[in-house]
């Protein structure tokens, strides 16, 4: 494969690469991605069992490797604060995610139209 790759032009050579690139890091945003919508929907489900508690229920929250007692509205606080900051995380990775696609559409066409120039061509008369 890489024979055949060095006898390609020195573009296209620079244009599979770019791509590769490009793949990897959609790839990383998409794991990224994953992660914040995984610790969103967690906060959620939090938030949603602190609203059913009483306001002077014992709440407990993990500090490193401990459970500390907290205070109800402390730790509500806390985790919609956590989920505003991820929202916009969200926000920024989707908005990375479309841009990446893009920019892959664009290299797949250079690409293809490098790959195969009698597609572009005009029929011979």
């Amino acid at each position: 494969m890489s024979d055949e790759l060095s006898k390609l032009p020195q573009q296209v050579q620079e244009r599979l690469m770019r791509l590769q690139q490009l793949q990897q890091t959609l790839q990383t945003i998409l794991q990224q991605k994953q992660q914040v919508d995984m610790e969103s929907s967690e906060i959620d489900q939090t938030l949603t069992e602190l609203g059913k508690t009483a306001d002077d229920a014992v709440i407990y929250k993990t500090a490193g490797s401990l459970l500390v007692k907290a205070e109800k509205a402390k730790v509500t606080a806390e985790l919609t604060e956590r989920k505003d900051l991820l929202t916009t995380r969200q926000t920024v990775l989707a908005r990375q995610e479309e841009r990446m696609r893009s920019q892959l559409k664009d290299l797949q066409t250079q690409l293809q139209s490098d790959l195969n120039p009698a597609s572009q061509a005009p029929p011979p008369s």
